[in-house]
């Protein structure tokens, strides 16, 4: 046989096998593996947070403002060594009218200024790097969904191999946490998706009040396909949980049969038997 064949069979097969074994549930990680895979988890949660959370901001303080809100026309947050930048655009043109830099803490700038300035050589390749992948993700072919009543926030975050951009579900709804319908597209250095997932099979909204009386604890369930809690899980959480002042929430994974209880306080992942 064919030793390119034997292989491409050997391919396929391990696919099969691990398909199959993640829809009947029968996956099994050492606990070394499930903290590694929860580390990386909570950073990247931290980090899809700290971008959409510079976003609220950057666009409330811009638009209280009013010879920055009459001349808004969106905005591109991105990570700057040890800082996360916002600028504000001119409606209509390429170029920057305020800018802001956030450090350890985003719900405040560290520094801001109003500007009349072009945009940067990597402001520019962010930029065009996002209305690319957007032009190409909201087609037929993916069916990114909105729900009435809410709207998707859409964060680009570069990395060593090209782009991630994630796709997560906001709401002005009061008592509301809009888990779910929440995505990941990985694309690469020239702007070519290479893969994506849905994280959720639907949007899941958490109710936080039910008559008058307040929700202390929130939970869903994952589908055997993501078994382990979601970057994007954390960043929602991260943003509404302490609206309704709730400290944690908890994720359950039919494939692990295992929770995984996310403590916004200490930010950590702490990982429980069925």
């Amino acid at each position: 046989m064919n030793l390119n064949l034997r292989v491409m069979k050997k391919i396929v097969l391990f696919s099969f096998v691990f398909i199959t074994c993640m829809l009947q549930g029968q996956i099994n990680f050492s606990k070394e593996e499930i903290r590694q895979k929860t580390d990386s988890i909570l950073a990247e949660g931290n980090l899809l947070y700290q971008y959409e959370r510079v976003a609220w901001v950057s666009t409330d303080h811009a638009k209280e403002r009013k010879d920055v809100k009459k001349k808004f026309g969106g905005y591109l947050i991105y990570q700057s060594g040890d800082s996360i930048k916002s600028i504000i655009l001119e409606k209509g043109k390429s170029n920057c009218i305020y800018e802001m830099t956030y450090v350890n803490d985003f719900t405040t700038p560290f520094k801001e200024k109003s500007v009349n300035r072009e945009l940067s050589t990597l402001e520019i390749k962010l930029m065009n790097m996002r209305t690319t992948l957007l032009k190409e993700i909201f087609t037929p072919a993916y069916n990114v969904t909105i729900n009435g009543g809410y709207n998707l926030n859409v964060e680009l975050i570069p990395f060593e191999k090209g782009y991630k951009l994630y796709i997560i579900t906001g709401t002005s709804k009061s008592d509301i946490i809009p888990m779910g319908n929440d995505y990941i597209f990985i694309a690469d250095i020239n702007g070519k998706i290479t893969s994506w997932r849905k994280f959720h099979s639907r949007l899941v909204p958490a109710i936080t009040k039910i008559n008058g009386a307040k929700v202390r604890e929130i939970t869903h369930s994952h589908l055997r396909i993501e078994p382990f809690i979601s970057a994007t899980d954390i960043c929602t959480f991260k943003l509404y949980g302490g609206i309704y002042g709730l400290d944690e929430f908890k994720v359950y994974s039919p494939a692990l049969s295992k929770y995984f209880t996310y403590n916004a306080v200490k930010n950590t992942i702490v990982t429980d038997d069925k």
